[in-house]
Formats: C-alpha cells, structure tokens, sequence
C-alpha cells in the first residue's frame, strides 16, 4: 500500500452522501441561525507519539469543524496519512489507526467546508510529493484569490486533485524556483490574498504561518520541550501542554533539529483578528490575542443589558453560545439567569423525516423547553447571533407554548449585514434576514415582543476599546460594517462566482 493511501478508501472516493444525505434538510433547518464553524488545525514536532497527541488536539477544536478530520505523519522515512469524513473520535480513538501514523512528527485538521466539496479528496491536511520531498498542509481560513490563482494553474498545466483552496498553497511552492524551502513557501504566500493560519510538515521541519492581518488565530504551545502549533489554546489544554505565545500577523516559524526560526517577510500592518473568534468560533475556556473568550462573551452580555433592558422575570440562553452573554446579561441586570431551554447534544444529521409534519417538530430534537423554569414568566433569550431567523422563530414559539407570557429577544452581537469570505459559512445578502429587513419586521417574522441587538461600538466596548474607529477598527468586523480588511480578487472579477468561493465550479 502507498504510504499515502487511505486503506479504508484506496481510490480516495467515498460516498459522503451515504451517511448525510437522510437528514440533511432538517439539520440546515436547525442550524438556520448558526454560524457554521471554519476548520481547525494542529502540529506537533520532535514528540515519540506526535499522531495521537494530535488526534488529543483535534478532540479538542473538534468545535471548529465536525465534518471530517485528518492526520499527517513522519516517521523518518515515509509520511503517513489517515482522512475520514466525520467527527475525529470516529476514527482517530482507535489504536489501529494511531498505530498507521507513526513518527514524531504530525499535522493534523478539522474541516467544515467553505471551499469543496464535503468529499474525501478535500480533507486536509493535503499531501503532495514535491522535488525536495514531501510537503503536507493544513489551512484554516479562505483565500480571496483562490479561484483566481486555480484557473491560472490550471492554464499552466496543474493538475488539480481536490477542490478545496489549500491545494493553490501546494502548487505554488511547488512552482517555485527559489532554492531553499522557507523562500518557496515565502514565495507563494506572497501570492495569495485573504485569510488563512497554516500548518505545513516536511521531512525535516514544521511551519506555522499567519495572514498579515492576524484574522485568523495560530498559537505556540510546549509540551516537554516539543513545540506545538494549534488554532486555540484550547486544545493545549488538553494535552497538558503550556501556551508560549501567539504568532504574529504575518510571521512564519519554523521548527527543525536545530530549533526555531521566525520570518516575518510582509511589511508590518494594523492587526485585524476576527471578531467572530470572540462571538461564536472560539471556545469559551480559550485564550484569543490575550483576551478570555468566555469574560468576553459575558461582557458582550453584560453591555446587551445596558443597552436594551427590559423588565423580565428570568433571562434564559439559547444553549449553547449564548450561556456566557447570558450570564452577563443577568449579573449586570440583577435578572435571576434559568436554563429555560435544555439542548439535545446527540443530534445527528441521519434522522429520517418521513413526513413535513415530523420535519416541522425538528427543532424539538435539538432544543427542548425546561417548563417549570419559564411558565408564567416574563423571559429575555439571549443569543449570540442571528443569521437567517428560521431557528429562532421556533425557538420563541416553543418558549410561549410552554407557557412564558413575554418572549423578548437580544442578541450579543450587531445585526449581520454583509456575507463572509474569510472561512465563515454565511449566505448571501439577500439570505440574511438583517440585511433585508428593519428590526421591526424581524421582531415581528420571529414572534418576539422585543428585539434588540448589541451595537456596533458596544461590542467593542466589551472588549475593552473605548468604540469602534473607522479609520482604524481593531478587528475584522466586515459582517457588521462592509469594511472587509483585504481585497476580494474573486467577488470583483467580471465572471461570476458561486457563493462562498466554491471551488466546485472549478472541477466540473
């Protein structure tokens, strides 16, 4: 067997509709008001078992992307790969399979699709045997120029074996004529615009890599003296290791037998991270830029109350993103905080709906009343977002026939009103319910009798700014304002794009 061939999946061609394609009408349903994760990544250099404490590190943003997982290895000799659509504990618990990825070295990533298909060619992290050896990459984030750079390499002679923007990265280098593996690898980031954090394995070394504007997140950690590289602090937790630092826009490091060497090729810029790290993507225990995720989600709520109270019995999360702001909202307020919606977390997207009446009680699988604690009551829901509305009017509908005899509504984040082309899963305009109707026509399409969002300099004053400056905004806030912190190559060329830069187009 090649040593990267899958041996579940010779040909690389599973059918990803065999386990998804039963449910896949309800779960969008349920998840109509939820920001869809971006990916995860992990590496780990110089450790004995690198492939299970990166599968450890997986587990651990498996929050970033639960539709499939991937590893990379070294073992001194050979590189090994293991990809599997699915959650990483399907496949990455298993002996046998840590056994297939020995070496001290590994990469690994967990992917939720915005460019490609969900097929297993496109799980990451790629592989390519190029002139100097082999080269292996996972990527967190989206280019902007990908379709752009694709049709070139395509034109050039690329043959492209996936349909995912990662594997511009890999032709790029590969196409390069510099001589050393740093300044190929400079090379072609120099090449592609947007957003991205990187982690790339050699035969010899580890690389990190971030865009210049820090939108996305890459920090180092140490475990005894090994050096990891991973998305959140998070997942060094979970492996007991400690957080060195995060890596700065624009830097590459890189890790080899003689230890660590940083490059900062880009000419320094004002750093722009993501807000949505802090809204939604992150998990509450992490760390991001130095900030808790979770006191800043319980800011957000606490500013939400400042802003837009009302008088309420209870204030109740929408589980589970909106627990923190919601904790917030109530020790700002003095509002007693209930869990008036208890959450199913054993939702899988195979259940079969035989009929539209069982579709329509879909979201009573995911979300579930807590009767005793909103009957009677006046209840506040605090959310962290709202997207297209269609969950959160059944959500208000469940609250009052459980009995609750106000429903109002706040979300801790600004209205949504522009689409993502960083990494985040957001329709179009015309498919975000803020940025075609007034607050009133929202209020009254999801059945509150209130509704208000964070403002704008609000949620930079929970994050400790004194508002937010339009000519220097210290995140990238685009989804709220338009202002989107690089050029978009691909959404202003002449031809036509399919939404959220898909590469698909591009294979057929």
């Amino acid at each position: 067997m090649d040593a990267m061939q899958n041996p579940s999946d010779p040909a690389g061609q599973l059918d990803p509709n065999l386990d998804l394609n039963l449910g896949i009408e309800l779960q969008d349903d349920l998840e109509g008001d939820t920001l869809r994760e971006e990916c995860g990544v992990f590496g780990i250099f110089g450790h004995p078992e690198a492939a299970a404490v990166t599968a450890l590190g997986l587990h651990a943003l498996q929050h970033r992307g639960q539709e499939a997982a991937g590893i990379v290895s070294f073992d001194g000799s050979r590189f090994h790969s293991e990809k599997r659509l699915g959650l990483v504990g399907d496949t990455f618990s298993r002996r046998e399979v840590i056994e297939r990825l020995p070496g001290n070295l590994a990469v690994g990533h967990v992917r939720y699709s915005t460019t490609g298909a969900n097929i297993l060619r496109n799980v990451q992290p790629l592989f390519a045997e190029l002139n100097a050896g082999g080269f292996a990459v996972g990527h967190n984030g989206n280019l902007t120029n990908g379709l752009s750079l694709r049709r070139e390499l395509v034109r050039n002679g690329a043959m492209m074996q996936s349909t995912n923007d990662t594997e511009v990265i890999l032709h790029l280098v590969a196409q390069s004529k510099r001589g050393r593996f740093i300044d190929r690898f400079i090379e072609a980031l120099r090449t592609i615009e947007g957003a991205y954090s990187l982690v790339a394995l050699t035969n010899k070394k580890l690389v990190g890599a971030r865009d210049p504007l820090g939108i996305r997140p890459l920090v180092l950690g140490d475990l005894d003296g090994r050096p990891i590289l991973t998305s959140e602090t998070c997942a060094l937790d979970m492996i007991g290791a400690k957080y060195v630092r995060d890596i700065e826009p624009g830097e590459i490091i890189v890790f080899d037998e003689t230890g660590a060497n940083s490059h900062k090729p880009f000419p320094p810029k004002p750093p722009r991270p993501c807000i949505f790290e802090y809204i939604y993507f992150s998990r509450p225990d992490s760390i991001v830029g130095g900030r808790s995720v979770y006191d800043v989600r319980k800011a957000f709520g606490a500013q939400l109350a400042r802003e837009s109270h009302v008088e309420v019995d209870v204030v109740v999360p929408v589980p589970d993103s909106g627990v923190p702001a919601a904790l917030g909202y109530s020790q700002y307020s003095g509002v007693p905080f209930e869990l008036g919606i208890i959450r199913n977390h054993y939702v899988g997207r195979t259940f079969i709906q035989p009929t539209q009446s069982v579709r329509e009680l879909g979201v009573r699988m995911k979300h579930s009343a807590n009767r005793a604690a909103i009957e009677g009551k006046r209840i506040i829901l605090i959310d962290d977002s709202l997207v297209r509305g269609t969950t959160s009017k059944k959500i208000v509908r469940m609250m009052r026939d459980a009995g609750a005899r106000e429903v109002h509504f706040r979300l801790a984040s600004p209205p949504i009103l522009y689409p993502d082309y960083y990494g985040i899963d957001l329709p179009d305009r015309g498919g975000l319910l803020a940025a075609t109707h007034t607050l009133e026509e929202m209020r009254d399409i999801i059945g509150a009798d209130s509704l208000a969002f964070l403002s704008i300099d609000g949620m930079y004053r929970a994050m400790g700014e004194p508002g937010r400056d339009p000519a220097n905004p210290k995140f990238s806030d685009h989804c709220f304002t338009g202002a989107y912190p690089t050029h978009l190559t691909d959404q202003t060329q002449v031809e036509p794009q399919p939404r959220q830069l898909s590469l698909l187009a591009e294979a057929s």
